[in-house]
Order: C-alpha cells, then sequence, then structure tokens
C-alpha cells in the first residue's frame, strides 16, 4: 500500500510504503510522484515497509530520473536495518540520501 502526502509550505512530497514494496505497488508509487506536484524534495518514508525486492529499488530509480528532470532531492527516511542491508548491497547509498 503506498500512500503520499505533499505538504505546500515545504514543497516537500512524502511516499509512505506500508507492508511490502515489490511490484504490486508500482501503479500507486508512480502515480503518487507523477501527479501535478511541484516538490522540491521528495521523501520516501519506509517506517511501515516488511519487504523489499527488485521491482523496488527499479521503483525507487523511476522516482529519481523523474526527480532529477526538476534537478529535485531525494531522501530515503525511516529505514530498518534490513532494509538498509538491501539498499547498501545495491549501492543505493550512493544514488540516495538515508535520512531518519
Amino acid at each position: 500500500m503506498v500512500e503520499s502526502f505533499y505538504e505546500s509550505k515545504t514543497k516537500c512530497l512524502t511516499i509512505k510504503i506500508i507492508g511490502r514494496f515489490d511490484y504490486s505497488c508500482h501503479k500507486q508509487f508512480k502515480e503518487a510522484f507523477s501527479q501535478n506536484h511541484k516538490a522540491d524534495l521528495y521523501e520516501v518514508d519506509f517506517a511501515e515497509v516488511t519487504y523489499l525486492d527488485s521491482s523496488a529499488l527499479g521503483m525507487l530509480l523511476l522516482l529519481r530520473d523523474h526527480a532529477n528532470k526538476d534537478v529535485v532531492q531525494v531522501r530515503l527516511i525511516n529505514i530498518n536495518d534490513a532494509v538498509v542491508d538491501i539498499l547498501r548491497i545495491a549501492n543505493f547509498h550512493r544514488l540516495f540520501e538515508f535520512a531518519e
């Protein structure tokens, strides 16, 4: 399940993933960032992620490509240890900022 919140004051779009982050989230995830929000910052909240697969990594790259068109920052937040290990193995720490 994917939820998104846009804070107009900070121009931050937060995309929150709940449960499994896999291909079943693809449509909702893409819709979350491709709507007409002009965000200055995208945050992907992993606080409630229980599983992550390779399609999730692909979705993060899609978000990064979308954000880079406007030279906007993408931050991954509230990542648990298991997900951090997966992201580091995939060298995503070189592509994204990790924050709490």
